[in-house]
């Protein structure tokens, strides 16, 4: 083995395919940190107009929701603008992304329930982290609200995980 040819071809993908790389991954990294304060800000403009420091709750809540989305769809893009660099065909994984995709819809209805749920539960601000809510009897304090789930603390500290498809009616205590 020639390590003379070997380097030299390292040399040559560092020079081409590896700044590329190398600037999909800074541009990446830069757009995540820039879309969480701008949404982050966005979204803290538009829910305090509405109520000082309730909503300041609800803010944070709905920033972290949309900042994740966001990021997970920046790094998705930015993998398969890395994939060719590194001399991978992304085609098959799209073509396997598209499947998985169908294959989902078909077999996790439950789970896009529980999505479209979580929405309309942060978007219509029925409860938020802190409040006292009974939801199927478990009457306790909300620990962690996301698109997926809703935890509640109850008075004996045990922890209840449900998901927001689920959930078809809910009490809240703190708001009277």
């Amino acid at each position: 083995m020639n390590y003379q040819n070997v380097i030299q071809n390292l040399i040559s993908w560092a020079v081409g395919s590896g700044i590329k790389v190398v600037v999909i991954l800074f541009l990446a990294l830069i757009l995540s940190k820039v879309a969480k304060v701008f949404i982050s800000r966005a979204v803290r403009t538009v829910v305090e107009k509405s109520n000082g420091q309730i909503q300041k709750e609800r803010a944070k809540t709905l920033s972290k929701v949309f900042s994740s989305s966001l990021k997970i769809v920046i790094w998705v893009i930015a993998i398969l603008m890395l994939l060719p660099e590194l001399g991978i065909n992304p085609t098959p994984f799209l073509a396997g992304a598209g499947l998985i995709g169908l294959a989902i819809g078909m077999g996790a209805r439950s789970l896009v329930q529980d999505y479209l749920a979580g929405l309309f539960i942060l978007l219509e601000d029925q409860y938020r982290v802190g409040e006292e809510i009974d939801i199927f009897g478990k009457k306790g304090q909300v620990v962690d609200l996301n698109l997926r789930r809703t935890i509640i603390k109850d008075s004996e500290e045990i922890i209840h995980y449900i998901p927001n498809g689920q959930i078809k009616t809910s009490s809240n205590f703190s708001r009277r």
